[in-house]
C-alpha cells in the first residue's frame, strides 16, 4: 500500500523547488554586473545564501519522500525559471518553451503516479 503524502510535505517540496529556482535569478542578476563589482558580489552572495537555505530544505524533503520522487520534482524548477524570466527579466514565453515545460511536467506526473516500490 502506498504511503499517503501529507499536504505539508508537498508544500515543503514545492517551497524547496521555488527557493532553488530563485538561485538562478540571483546568478543572472550577478552576471549582469561587472565582475567583482559591489552589485556582482551582492548578488553572488545572495545566490550562495539561497543555495544554503535550499540545502537545508532539501534535507528535510528527502526525509519525507523517496529520493527518486523528490528528485524528479526538481524539474518543476523549469516552470518557475520561465516565470521568473518573464516577470523579472521581461523575457518572452514562446510556445516551444511552454511545450517543453509541459512535457517535463507530464513526465513528473507519470513518475509520481507510476509504479511504486515492490514492498
Amino acid at each position: 500500500m502506498k504511503k499517503k503524502i501529507a499536504l505539508g510535505d508537498l508544500l515543503l517540496l514545492e517551497l524547496s523547488v521555488v527557493v532553488y529556482s530563485l538561485s538562478t535569478v540571483a546568478g543572472n542578476m550577478a552576471g549582469q554586473n561587472e565582475f567583482l563589482s559591489g552589485k556582482y558580489i551582492l548578488f553572488f552572495g545572495l545566490e550562495f545564501v539561497i543555495l544554503a537555505v535550499y540545502a537545508v530544505l532539501w534535507q528535510q524533503v528527502i526525509k519525507r519522500f523517496e529520493l527518486s520522487i523528490a528528485y524528479c520534482n526538481k524539474s518543476v524548477t523549469l516552470l518557475w525559471s520561465m516565470l521568473w524570466n518573464f516577470l523579472i527579466f521581461s523575457q518572452g514565453i514562446t510556445p516551444g518553451k511552454v511545450a517543453g515545460v509541459l512535457l517535463v511536467m507530464a513526465g513528473v506526473v507519470v513518475m509520481n503516479l507510476g509504479g511504486g516500490s515492490n514492498d
